[in-house]
C-alpha cells in the first residue's frame, strides 16, 4: 500500500475539512487548550508521558519517562495498576502530536509521531499474552479511532513515507480483523462492544479499496445498531449508570455519525434517536458548573463537548443552549470549520423544563433554575449498572448555587487492594445501611455478590413543590424495607423522609458525605443540626427524629482517577424496634446568607376522630420561612378509616404526602402522592 493508494480519498471524507482553518480558529478562540496540547506534545517527543487531558479515561498524576534518546517499553506498568499500560497503548497522544503539529508548523511532531507508531508497529505483536495487555480488544478498539484520526493530520508530511503508511496499513487491518473476530454477546451490553464497533468504523472509512471499506462499516453498524437497542435505556441513559461511560458511548456514536454524514452511509433510525436522547440526557443531569455528577465509575469532567456536537449533529437549539458559546477545541478538529459557522447559526432555546426524570435509569433531578449559580438535586433509585456501577441506591446529590453540597465519592481506582471498595460501598455515598450491613456486597473490581433490586416509586413536579420517592429490597432478607421520600419546596428548602419498615430491632445509619470544598460543624443542643458553608453557598441539615446520634466523620473523594481528598462527613445513628422513620429538613442559602427559618417536628391527628397518630402512621413538620408557614404531612400508611382527614397545625386534607402554605390554603393543600 503506497501513501497515494492510501490517501486517495480526500478530507471531506474524514474529520476535519480544512486543518490549517481549524488551527487559527483553536488559536483565536482556545488558547489555553492549544498551549495544552502543545506541552503534552512536546513531553511526548521526549518520550515523558503524562495523562492530564479533560477526557483521559484514566488520568496519571507522576509523569512516566523513558531515555529521550531510546525506545520506549509499551508493556510498562508502574505499580500493581494496569490502567497506565492500557491509557498508553491507546495513543491518545498521538492526536496531540497532530493538532502541534498545525498549531506551530513544526516537523518534529510529525517526526517523532512516526517513531512512536514504528516502534509499536514493529516492537508489539499479538499473541496470547500481549492480548491482555498492549493488544487488549478494548485499546485495539480505541486506537481504530485514535490512529485514523492521527494519520490523517500528518498526510502530506514527508515523514509518513510509503514504507510507513504500508506498515500502517496492514495493522489496521489486523485491527480490524481482530475486532471481527472477537465479537461476542458480551459485547451488545458493554461499552467496549461500541468503543471496539467504533473504532472498526473508523478503520473501514479509513480503507481506500472499497470492498474492505464496505465490509468493515456495515458489520460495524450491525452491531452498533443492536447495542444502541440493547445498551441506551428510554430515557437515553447508557445502562452502566456511569455519566463518564456514557459520555464514551455518545462519542463513539457521535463519530460515527459524523462520518457517516461524510460517506453517504445510512444510519439506522435506532442509533439517531438513541444518541439524541443519550445528549438530552446529558443536558438533564449536566451540574451548573457544567460537568457531570460523580455517579458510579466517573470523574468531574465538563461534559460541554459533547453536548455541543451532539447540538450540530441535530441542529438542536435546547441541545446548544447546554453546550459552550462557540463550538469547543475537541469539537471542532472532528466536525471542521464549516461546522464552526454553522454552530454559530443555530438558535439558544432555553431547555422547557427545569426538574426532570430519567425514570427508566432512576434518576431524578429537582432545579431551581438553569445557570451558573442554580441548585440542583439528584436522586437516584435505579439499578446498579454493572461493574461500573456503585452501592448507591436512594443516593442524593445536592448544588446549591453552582457549589457542591453532598456528592457522590468518585471511583477513584480500579484495584481492589489500593481502596476500590470505599468509593464503591454504601458509605461512599449519601444513603443509608441497616445493621451495619450494606444492601450491595462488592465481590470485587467488578462484580457483587449481592444485588439489591430497586423500587421505584412516583414523583410529581409542581410550580411550587416537587416530589419523587423510590425504595430498595436490600434488606428483604433481614425483614426491612426501605423507602425515601423526597420533597422540595421552591427554591430552597428539602425534606427527606426515609422510612423503614420492619417488625425487628435494628441499627441504621444514614450517611451524608459533603463536598471536600466545605466546612461543617455540627450544631445545636444536641448536635441536631449540621451547617456546610463552601466558597459562598451554605446548606443548614435539620435531624428532626428524636434519639438520632449524628457524628462527624472522615471521608474521601476521588475527582479524577488516581487522586483523592479527605473530606467530611456526617453518620446519623438511629436505633428503633418496628417501624423507624428518619426526617431531614435543608435548608439552602445560594449566597450563603440564609433566610430566616423556623423548623419544628408536629403531631399529625385525626380530624374527625380526635385522636394523634403515632409518628409509625403519620409525621408532619411545620416551616417558617419566606413569609409563610409550611406544613408538610408525611403518612407512613393509610391512615383514613372509614371517612377522614389528616389534620396538623389546623391544615387539613387528604394524602399520603401533603404540602400547606398557610398564606395560601389550610384545606386541601398540595398532593403529592395519594
Amino acid at each position: 500500500m503506497t501513501k497515494q493508494e492510501f490517501f486517495s480519498r480526500g478530507n471531506e471524507y474524514f474529520f476535519f475539512d480544512d486543518p490549517a482553518a481549524v488551527a487559527e480558529y483553536c488559536k483565536t478562540y482556545w488558547p489555553e487548550d492549544c498551549a495544552h496540547i502543545i506541552r503534552v506534545a512536546d513531553e511526548v517527543c521526549r518520550n515523558y508521558f503524562l495523562f492530564d487531558l479533560e477526557h483521559d479515561m484514566e488520568r496519571t498524576w507522576e509523569p512516566v519517562i523513558f531515555d529521550p534518546e531510546g525506545d520506549v517499553d509499551w508493556e510498562y506498568r508502574p505499580g500493581n495498576d494496569p490502567e497506565f499500560t492500557f491509557q498508553f497503548n491507546r495513543h491518545r497522544f498521538f492526536i496531540c502530536l497532530g493538532q502541534a503539529y498545525w498549531l506551530t508548523g513544526e516537523d518534529k511532531y510529525a517526526r517523532h509521531f512516526v517513531r512512536l507508531l514504528m516502534s509499536w508497529i514493529t516492537g508489539v505483536k499479538r499473541t496470547e499474552e500481549t492480548e491482555k495487555t498492549t493488544w487488549r480488544i478494548l485499546e485495539t478498539g480505541i486506537r481504530g479511532e485514535f490512529w485514523v484520526k492521527a494519520m490523517r493530520y500528518f498526510k502530506d508530511s514527508p515523514y509518513v513515507t510509503d514504507e510507513v503508511v504500508d506498515a500502517f496499513y496492514s495493522c489496521l487491518v489486523e485491527h480490524a480483523e481482530f475486532l471481527i473476530q472477537m465479537h461476542s454477546p458480551y459485547r451488545y451490553m458493554s461499552n467496549w462492544g461500541v468503543i471496539e464497533n467504533h473504532g472498526l468504523f473508523e478503520i473501514g472509512i479509513a480503507m481506500p479499496d472499497e470492498e474492505r471499506r464496505k465490509r468493515y462499516t456495515s458489520i460495524a453498524l450491525e452491531h452498533l445498531e443492536a447495542e444502541a437497542r440493547m445498551q441506551i435505556m428510554g430515557d437515553g441513559v447508557q445502562w452502566e449508570q456511569s455519566p463518564l461511560y456514557h459520555n464514551e458511548v455518545l462519542h463513539c456514536y457521535e463519530d460515527v455519525l459524523i462520518l457517516a454524514s461524510r460517506n453517504d452511509i445510512e444510519v439506522p433510525d435506532t442509533i439517531l434517536n438513541a444518541v439524541h436522547k443519550m445528549a438530552c440526557a446529558d443536558l438533564m443531569w449536566k451540574k451548573p458548573d457544567h460537568k457531570q455528577l460523580l455517579m458510579g465509575d466517573s470523574d468531574d469532567m465538563d461534559i460541554r463537548d459533547y453536548i455541543s456536537t451532539a447540538a450540530v449533529l441535530f441542529r438542536d437549539p435546547m441541545l446548544k443552549f447546554g453546550g459552550f458559546p462557540v463550538l469547543d477545541f475537541e469539537s471542532v478538529w472532528d466536525l471542521g470549520i464549516e461546522s464552526a459557522r454553522l454552530y454559530q447559526e443555530i438558535e439558544i432555546q432555553e431547555p422547557d423544563f427545569l426538574s426532570g426524570a430519567l425514570s427508566d435509569s432512576g434518576n431524578y433531578y429537582l432545579r431551581d433554575k438553569w445557570g451558573e449559580d442554580g441548585s440542583l438535586l439528584h436522586f437516584h433509585c435505579g439499578t446498579m449498572g454493572a461493574g461500573h456501577g456503585h452501592s448507591d441506591k436512594l443516593h442524593v446529590d445536592l448544588c446549591v448555587g453552582g457549589e457542591d453540597v453532598l456528592t457522590d465519592a468518585g471511583r477513584y481506582t480500579y484495584v481492589v487492594d489500593s481502596g476500590r471498595f470505599e468509593f464503591k460501598d454504601p458509605t461512599a455515598h449519601n444513603t443509608i445501611t441497616v445493621d451495619d450491613k450494606f444492601f450491595t456486597v462488592c465481590k470485587d473490581s467488578w462484580e457483587c455478590s449481592k444485588l439489591c433490586q430497586p423500587v421505584k416509586g412516583q414523583f410529581r413536579f409542581t410550580d411550587s413543590y416537587e416530589y419523587v420517592q423510590g425504595g430498595h429490597l436490600g434488606y428483604a432478607e433481614d425483614g426491612v424495607f426501605i423507602n425515601r421520600k423526597i420533597v422540595y419546596i421552591k427554591p430552597d428548602i428539602y425534606l427527606i423522609m426515609d422510612e423503614m419498615y420492619t417488625g425487628g430491632a435494628h441499627t441504621y445509619r444514614q450517611y451524608w458525605n459533603f463536598s471536600e470544598r466545605g466546612q461543617v460543624n455540627l450544631e445545636g443542643s444536641n448536635q441536631n443540626c449540621a451547617v456546610f458553608q463552601g466558597n459562598k453557598a451554605r446548606a443548614d441539615f435539620y435531624f428532626l427524629t428524636p434519639g438520632t446520634e449524628p457524628e462527624l466523620y472522615e471521608g474521601k473523594i476521588a475527582r479524577h482517577y488516581n487522586r483523592y481528598e479527605k473530606r467530611q462527613g456526617i453518620c446519623v445513628k438511629y436505633q428503633a424496634e418496628g417501624f423507624a422513620s428518619l426526617l431531614t429538613v435543608i435548608h439552602a442559602a445560594p449566597d450563603g446568607k440564609p433566610e430566616s427559618i423556623l423548623v419544628e417536628k408536629i403531631p399529625v391527628n385525626s380530624a374527625l376522630k380526635g385522636i394523634q397518630y403515632p409518628d409509625s402512621m403519620a409525621e408532619a413538620v411545620k416551616i417558617s420561612c419566606h413569609g409563610t408557614e409550611y406544613v408538610v404531612i408525611f403518612c407512613h400508611q393509610e391512615v383514613n378509616s372509614p371517612t377522614d382527614l389528616e389534620e396538623a397545625d389546623g391544615c387539613m386534607g387528604y394524602g399520603n404526602v401533603i404540602v400547606f402554605d398557610k398564606k395560601k390554603d389550610v384545606l386541601a393543600g398540595t398532593v403529592l402522592q395519594y
